[in-house]
C-alpha cells in the first residue's frame, strides 16, 4: 500500500499541528553535500516560530556536534549545538552512561576526529583514529608491528577516509585477544548520499572486521533503538507526538518504525536522475511521503559543505 503524499497546504498544517518534535536527517534532507535543499531554511523558521522542537539526527560520525554546528553556520541554517544528535555523540554517550566504560581502559577507533572529540568530551581515553602512526601502509608480510595491548576495552568503527590494513589488523587482534572487548559500530550505513550520487559508508568500512572477527557488533546509530533511547533521554519528548523525516527507508524510516515514531519519507530527484530512496530494501513503510528537487551544486555559489 502506497502511503499518502503531502500535497496540499491543509495536509502540511494538519501535520504540523499534530507534531511537537521534528527529528530531521541531515544528509539528503537538509542538504546534499554543499547544496541546501530548496525551502529548508523557510520550513525550519516556520517550525521554530510555531514553538516546535527540532532535533537533527545523523548517522555521519565524521563530525562532532561542534563541527556540525560550523557546517550549519556556513550553510546559513540556524541550529543550536544541543539540537544536533550524531552517531558519534550517541556512541560516546552509550559507552560512558550505558556501559560505564572503565577509566583504565581505552577505545581503539577506526574513524575520524568527530568520534575522537565526542569520546574526549565524555572523558573516555582512545587511540587509533587520526593518530599518524596508524594512518600508514605497512610493508607486505610484516606482522611484527602488531603487539598485544590489554588496555583496549573496546573497538569502535565509524567512517574513516584513512582506513587501512594496519587499522583493521590492530582492531581484529584486540577483539581476538582481549577478553570482554566491546565491538561497537557508530552505524551500519552501506552508502551515503553526497554530490548527487552515492558512495560507500561506514557499514561498508566495518564489514571486513565484522566478517573476520565473526563477532556481532553493537550498532548505535539509526535504525537501532539505542539512538532513539539516547535522544529521548536527553530531550524528553513524547514519541507519539514526534515525526522522523528522512530520505532512506532502511535507516530513517525503519528508525522511526522501530521507535514508535511517525515517519515522513523525502523522495529526492537528484541531478543525475537517481532516486536513491527508492533503491533501498527495507521492511518499513513511511507514514507519509513527499518529493523534493535538488539543484546541481554548479548552480549554487552561496552554500558550503
Amino acid at each position: 500500500m502506497v502511503p499518502p503524499i503531502l500535497s496540499t497546504p491543509e495536509h502540511y498544517l494538519e501535520l504540523i499541528d499534530s507534531t511537537d518534535t521534528f527529528l530531521l536527517d541531515c544528509d539528503g534532507v537538509i542538504y546534499h553535500g554543499p547544496v541546501v535543499v530548496d525551502g529548508v531554511r523557510e520550513v525550519l523558521a516556520l517550525l521554530r516560530a510555531k514553538g516546535k522542537k527540532l532535533i537533527f539526527v545523523t548517522n555521519n560520525a565524521r563530525k562532532s556536534r561542534a563541527m556540525y554546528k560550523k557546517t550549519f553556520d556556513k550553510l546559513n541554517i540556524e541550529v543550536k549545538e544541543e539540537e544536533i544528535f550524531g552517531s558519534a555523540y550517541a556512541t560516546a554517550v552509550y559507552l560512558s552512561k550505558v556501559l560505564n566504560f572503565p577509566k583504565d581502559k581505552r577505545v581503539y577507533v577506526i574513524g575520524e576526529q568527530g568520534i575522537e572529540d565526542e569520546l574526549t568530551a565524555v572523558g573516555i581515553s582512545h587511540c587509533g583514529g587520526t593518530d599518524p602512526e596508524d594512518r600508514v601502509f605497512i610493508p607486505s608480510g610484516d606482522f611484527s608491528l602488531f603487539k598485544p595491548d590489554p588496555s583496549i576495552g573496546a573497538v569502535l568503527c565509524g567512517f574513516d577516509m584513512y582506513v587501512n590494513y594496519k587499522k583493521y589488523a590492530k582492531a581484529f587482534s584486540y577483539l581476538r585477544d582481549n577478553e570482554g572487548c566491546h565491538f561497537i559500530l557508530t552505524n551500519q550505513d552501506a552508502t551515503f548520499p553526497t554530490d548527487g550520487t552515492l558512495f560507500p559508508g561506514s557499514g561498508a568500512m566495518s564489514a571486513p572486521l565484522v566478517f573476520a572477527s565473526k563477532k556481532k557488533p553493537t550498532i548505535v546509530g539509526k535504525p537501532n533503538t539505542l539512538m532513539m533511547d539516547a535522544i529521548i533521554a536527553e530531550h524528553h519528548f513524547d514519541p507519539k507526538r514526534a515525526l522522523m523525516i528522512g530520505d532512506n527507508l532502511s535507516t530513517d524510516i525503519e528508525f522511526g518504525h522501530n521507535s514508535g515514531v511517525r515517519t515522513l519519507l523525502v523522495m529526492a530527484e537528484l541531478p543525475r536522475g537517481n532516486r536513491y530512496s527508492a533503491t533501498r530494501q527495507a521492511t518499513s513503510c513511511p507514514t507519509l511521503w513527499l518529493r523534493v528537487s535538488v539543484i546541481s551544486p554548479c548552480s549554487r555559489n552561496n552554500d558550503a559543505r
